[in-house]
């Protein structure tokens, strides 16, 4: 039988939306002359507009790449976040662990960790090459609490939680402009992917139709 603590308390949804991502900043030449590292990033999971987000998750485990000492770095108190250098760009593993009042699982996360900026086509953005990066997502799926046990409804429900974007501020690592910025780069991107496989699909029909007609010609060669 379900401790008071453990009851679910039916029919109700929370939401605690996070945002998660990087910051990276250019090394200067002399720490760059001293090691391989180019760039110096931190990876961070924090709330919408700052705010606190400690009185429901437990800790925040980052794994990066098996190239760093001690990849897998845990994180139990605000800020969550670490800081490293390098100079690769390579997918992080993030795992959120909520507090134990939640009895729910461990939730994973992936972010590319990003140094540089970027053109449409994927390429490098030469003008902004030296300049500092920010690439974070806004996540409402990773902090939702169906039917959550009765002690951490009380525990969600004493604290005040913002689900609405700044639309525009630049002490925030994500907003709305930036979030209709990014899909607007999605949609981009995809409508050049479109026209790509349009254009192959062309020349793969084109190509087609040359095999058949070399194959045409050769068994009316062979029936003469």
């Amino acid at each position: 039988m379900a401790t008071p603590s453990q009851r679910r308390t039916k029919g109700v949804t929370i939401v605690r939306p996070i945002v998660y991502g990087n910051v990276a900043n250019p090394l200067p030449p002399r720490k760059t002359q001293e090691t391989d590292h180019t760039h110096k990033w931190t990876v961070s999971v924090r709330g919408v507009n700052g705010e606190d987000i400690s009185y429901y998750i437990k800790k925040v485990v980052f794994k990066l790449h098996e190239t760093y000492q001690n990849p897998l770095r845990t994180v139990e108190q605000p800020p969550f976040e670490i800081t490293e250098t390098g100079w690769g760009e390579f997918e992080l593993a993030i795992k959120l662990h909520f507090i134990p009042e939640s009895n729910e699982k461990p939730v994973p996360l992936y972010h590319n960790l990003r140094l540089h900026p970027y053109e449409e086509d994927g390429t490098i953005l030469s003008a902004n090459k030296n300049k500092p990066v920010s690439s974070f997502q806004y996540d409402e799926l990773a902090s939702v609490f169906t039917d959550p046990t009765e002690a951490m409804y009380q525990i969600l429900t004493q604290h005040n939680s913002s689900s609405t974007l700044p639309a525009k501020n630049t002490n925030q690592p994500y907003s709305l402009q930036a979030e209709q910025d990014e899909l607007k780069l999605i949609e981009q991107t995809y409508r050049k992917v479109q026209e790509q496989l349009r254009q192959y699909k062309e020349r793969m029909d084109t190509a087609t139709n040359e095999l058949q007609q070399v194959k045409s010609e050769l068994e009316r060669l062979r029936t003469k």
